[in-house]
């Protein structure tokens, strides 16, 4: 009696020997662009299909216990030491089974091997950057110059007190360029209190106008935002204002403000997301506190101002702030600027105090009361002490919140495609070419775990990231010896290692450490600030005096820190130092008279020029 005939939609195969059921197996294999060999009782069978069948055309040979299944299953031992199913196939390559396969979808390599065939969906974009920020329009226009079709999707997700803004991220909204013309504004108080002592005489009273002020700078803000725009639409860069959420490998989903979602894909990725400020997680924080999202389209003068925080960012505001004539003061829980030299950020500090900066060490806020609405209202803070059980209470008009930033890379779906993130600080790994660990996502710019936050950094990053995939470079961004100013109202420059760190990777004994005070020309005449600014190079003794450390506190601080950054980077030396003739009379030119070391022991204060 004949066997029953096989289900509908397989086929029986027939009774061959071993040999030419090989070569049968091997011929289905080489003729179909996707094979599996499942079961159609198997859940993994069923799961490896279905996610085939999202990426493309698929051929299922189901192995049924009746018939030719047993035979084919032995063969399939033999080709690939697998004895499971499915046994999935793309283009004559064997990828394995149910976890072999979704892995590589997730990672992009079955998209590869997909590739190779000609009815595979072209993705939508070469590139999709997401991020608006200062590395992501740097990488996205260079990409774009390069001949790829490139999107970018940007959104600001508002703040708790509803602050927003356009296109251009932290540094041109939020960040460098208004951070830098307020500190300007409280460097115009300082000069008109001198200029009176050069000759300049006026009746008037002088004050300050908070809301013309931010009138002026942000119509400037919104002339770049603008620019920027412009010049995506000249580079055929598309740009959406939308928020980016990954739904599965190479498509992202994008929401804009009216709820309304798009879908897009793209053969890479890259990350620009930065960061936003970090609350501090007390009752009253997020519904009365401002942070720096917020404090520069301020409508209304904050008043007497209470800083949370000894960043670069609570310095600085700090800074401007009592520059421009308010009460401010600054809430310290341990250490002034942490990860820079911690000298210079001391004598930072101790200026902003002698210019009525006041300081609260080591203490941390525990409760925002509002006693007052207005604007500014009137708050009550509550803090405790870090050292004890002694509580401190203050009323304020404004709290500002500058205790550091978060990674935006949480809720962007990043765990629906497999990227890996720093579960302590939500930062991105990535190799020395910017790739994560799914290899067609980057990342560029705050997000990266262990790199500097610099808007500098981030631009030169995405640059050559897109020269590295799409014009055959091979350069990558140098995170060594990056200069940078915290512009306090005393500038503080800096390149290379911080004292501390030279210290602890060269020894002391190993170290040379040249320093000196100095009096900047313009203020002798108004005679303030003697013996203020202060300038170090630290040098290696064992790479003929190489400069591995350069710090300077004074006026025009990122001026003077940029020049020589080029020289380190060139490898500078001490003798090179000396060798150099300055510019007469500046303030950069104390770094080629420098002579006394920390060892010696001996004054560093000068007297006249």
């Amino acid at each position: 009696m004949p066997p029953p005939p096989p289900p509908p939609g397989q086929t029986r195969l027939p009774d061959w020997d071993g040999l030419k059921l090989r070569l049968r197996v091997r011929s289905l294999v080489g003729s179909h662009r996707v094979l599996v060999f499942s079961k159609s009782y198997c859940p993994y069978c069923l799961r490896v299909r279905q996610r085939l069948g999202c990426s493309g055309a698929e051929h299922s040979r189901k192995l049924h216990p009746c018939y030719d299944g047993p035979s084919i299953q032995e063969v399939l031992v033999e080709m690939t030491n697998q004895r499971t199913v499915p046994n999935v196939f793309v283009n004559g390559t064997h990828v394995g089974g149910c976890d072999a396969t979704l892995q590589a979808y997730q990672n992009g390599s079955l998209q590869k091997l997909l590739g190779s065939g000609t009815d595979v969906k072209p993705y939508d974009y070469d590139l999709i950057v997401i991020g608006g920020g200062s590395g992501g329009l740097a990488c996205s226009k260079e990409a774009a110059t390069l001949g790829k079709k490139v999107m970018v999707l940007d959104y600001v997700v508002p703040t708790p007190l509803g602050t927003s803004w356009g296109l251009g991220g932290t540094c041109v909204n939020v960040g460098c360029i208004p951070k830098k013309l307020m500190h300007q504004a409280a460097l115009l108080g300082q000069a008109l209190k001198d200029s009176r002592k050069f000759g300049w005489q006026y009746d008037e009273q002088v004050k300050h106008n908070w809301e013309t002020m931010v009138e002026a700078i942000q119509n400037y803000i919104g002339s770049l935002n603008w620019g920027y725009r412009v010049s995506l639409r000249e580079k055929t860069v598309t740009y959406l204002n939308a928020y980016a959420e990954f739904i599965e490998p190479h498509k992202v989903k994008a929401t804009n403000r009216k709820g309304q979602e798009t879908y897009h894909t793209a053969e890479r990725f890259v990350l620009a997301t930065g960061e936003r400020p970090r609350y501090l997680g007390i009752p009253g924080d997020k519904e009365y506190c401002i942070t720096s999202d917020d404090l520069f389209s301020l409508p209304y003068c904050p008043g007497k101002t209470l800083v949370v925080g000894a960043s670069y960012v609570a310095l600085e505001c700090a800074g401007f702030l009592a520059g421009i004539g308010l009460d401010v003061s600054v809430m310290v829980r341990s250490i002034l600027l942490r990860g820079f030299d911690q000298e210079m950020a001391e004598r930072a500090g101790a200026h902003m105090e002698t210019h009525g900066v006041k300081f609260i060490r080591k203490f941390v806020p525990i409760q925002i009361e509002r006693l007052e609405e207005g604007m500014p209202g009137r708050l009550k803070v509550v803090a405790r002490s870090t050292e004890g059980s002694d509580i401190f209470e203050g009323e304020y008009n404004t709290v500002l919140i500058a205790i550091g930033r978060d990674a935006c890379t949480r809720n962007i779906g990043l765990d629906k495609i497999g990227v890996r993130i720093n579960e302590k600080n939500g930062k991105i790994p990535v190799s020395d070419e910017e790739q994560t660990n799914v290899p067609y996502v980057y990342a560029i710019g705050d997000i990266l775990d262990g790199k500097l936050e610099l808007t500098p950094v981030a631009i030169q990053a995405g640059r050559l990231l897109a020269r590295r995939l799409y014009a055959g470079s091979s350069i990558k961004c140098d995170y060594v010896n990056v200069p940078t100013t915290v512009f306090t109202p005393l500038e503080y420059g800096c390149c290379g290692l911080p004292e501390e760190r030279a210290v602890k990777e060269y020894g002391e004994h190993n170290l040379e450490v040249y320093h000196t005070l100095f009096w900047p020309l313009e203020w002798t005449v108004p005679n303030r600030d003697n013996n203020t600014c202060y300038a170090k190079i630290i040098c290696n003794k064992l790479a003929n005096n190489r400069v591995i450390g350069f710090h300077v506190l004074g006026p025009n601080a990122g001026e003077i820190t940029q020049g020589f950054a080029a020289a380190i980077k060139c490898g500078l030396t001490k003798e090179l130092l000396n060798e150099t003739i300055g510019i007469h009379p500046t303030s950069a030119e104390v770094f080629t008279t420098m002579n006394v070391t920390k060892s010696s022991g001996q004054e560093i204060t000068q007297a006249g020029c």
